[in-house]
This record gives structure tokens, sequence and C-alpha cells, in this order.
């Protein structure tokens, strides 16, 4: 009730870290921020076209076999470790700390992500649904240096054309959507446009902030409603992660 009346007052609801979903396997500690597998939870099945956001602890030598997936943007947010991918169309790629990847399901495709790495592997993964059912899968990867995002956000991944192609751009998505990431120093500001009727769920990966003044801890969620700019004040120096769906 609490998270209601918060988003109804000031359209960002603060989602507490230790109230999301918790399974933990042994080779994989996951929260989820949105019902996902064996967590149902109907007040957080999706925010727009945002409909998973797992936060995954994934432990040496282990990691997710061979599986499938269809019509879903899926993108892998590495925030330690790194995570090794291998599909069904021949894909094969090593994503270490900071960098991204996104596999565009389409019609259907099958593919693993082990941790072969000595240490844990921590971790997004997010999944948008895309704009059309259908078409050829396809994934990529690369990486996004955080000096190059200090102070502001740069975006990782997009459905529209103007953030794609180019040594700097976004990897694509087939989703009207964006991830951004960025990193600010303790008490530095960066602010956020949330188009209206635009649905934005942002994380700090690491440290705490302030969103227009309410506190966020480290892996907390904010959904934020659209028609309005946010402003996210650094208490400790901060990682951030945010999508900007419809």
């Amino acid at each position: 009730m609490t998270d209601t009346l918060t988003r109804t007052a000031t359209g960002i609801e603060r989602r507490p870290f230790d109230t999301l979903g918790h399974a933990n396997h042994g080779w994989l500690d996951a929260r989820h921020h949105f019902s996902f597998a064996n967590y149902y939870e109907p007040a957080r099945m999706s925010w727009g076209a945002i409909r998973v956001w797992n936060d995954d602890t994934i432990a040496p030598n282990s990691g997710f076999p061979p599986h499938p997936h269809r019509d879903m943007e899926i993108i892998t947010y590495v925030r330690s470790g790194a995570i090794t991918h291998q599909d069904s169309m021949g894909n094969q790629g090593r994503t270490g700390a900071g960098d991204v990847q996104v596999m565009s399901a389409g019609s259907g495709v099958r593919h693993a992500e082990y941790n072969l790495e000595a240490e844990p592997t921590t971790l997004f993964q997010i999944w948008i649904e895309p704009t059309r059912s259908g078409g050829a899968p396809s994934w990529g990867a690369k990486p996004f240096p955080k000096g190059d995002r200090s102070g502001k956000f740069v975006t990782l991944a997009s459905g529209y054309d103007a953030d794609v192609g180019g040594e700097q751009a976004a990897l694509p998505i087939r989703a009207e959507a964006r991830v951004l990431a960025a990193t600010l120093a303790a008490g530095e500001t960066l602010t956020h446009a949330v188009g209206e009727g635009r649905h934005a769920y942002l994380v700090p990966a690491t440290g705490a902030i302030t969103i227009d003044g309410q506190r966020f801890d480290a892996r907390d969620g904010a959904a934020i409603t659209g028609g309005r700019t946010i402003t996210i004040t650094a208490i400790d120096e901060a990682e951030l992660v945010l999508v900007d769906a419809d």
C-alpha cells in the first residue's frame, strides 16, 4: 500500500531491494523486480513494455544451459565479472563488466549464458516487449566505457534509428525504448525527461541516490510515470541503469 500511495502522490514508486522477489538456486541468486518464474506479484507484472528486470548473481563455472525464447528483447548489463553467450544462430561472445549484450528473440532462438570466470558474475537481465512479433532473431554485444558516461546518460540499446549505427552508437532493439546508463560522483546531479505516456524504470547498480528528493539505495527500483522531468542526485558515487519505454 505504501508503494501505491507514494506513486500516486509523486509519480515515483520505490521498490526496496529487500521487497523484491527472491530465488536462490545455489549457482544462481536472483532478485526479481517484476513477477518472474515462481515469484508472482500482480502489482508488479510489468511497467509499460518493461516485462523483466532480474538482478542476478551467477556462481563461477555455472550458468543458464541452452533454452528457448521468442518475441522478447533481452538486454544483459554486466555489473561485475563476465558472461559468455552461445546461441542457435552460431553466435558466441564474452561480455565483461560495464558492457552490454542484446538478443532479439524474434521468431525463436535457443541460447546459453555461462559464467566461465573464477569469480561470481553479477548482472541485470532486462526484458522488453517488442513492438512487433516474429522476425529473424539476432544478437550483438558492445563495450561501453564507464568514463564515457560520467555525469551523463549514454544510450546503450535503442529502438530508435537515430541512436543506432556508428562507432559510439547504441545496440539496436525492436522496441520503442532506450536503455541508458550513467555514473555520478557524490553530490553530482543529473536530470531526465520522461515523456507523456512513457514508463521509466531506474536502478542504481551501486551507490545511494535521491530522485526528486526521495532516497533510493543501491539496487532499489524506481518505477516512474511519464510526463515529468526527474532530478537525480548522487549521495555516494553511483552507477545508474535506466530504461525508458512506451
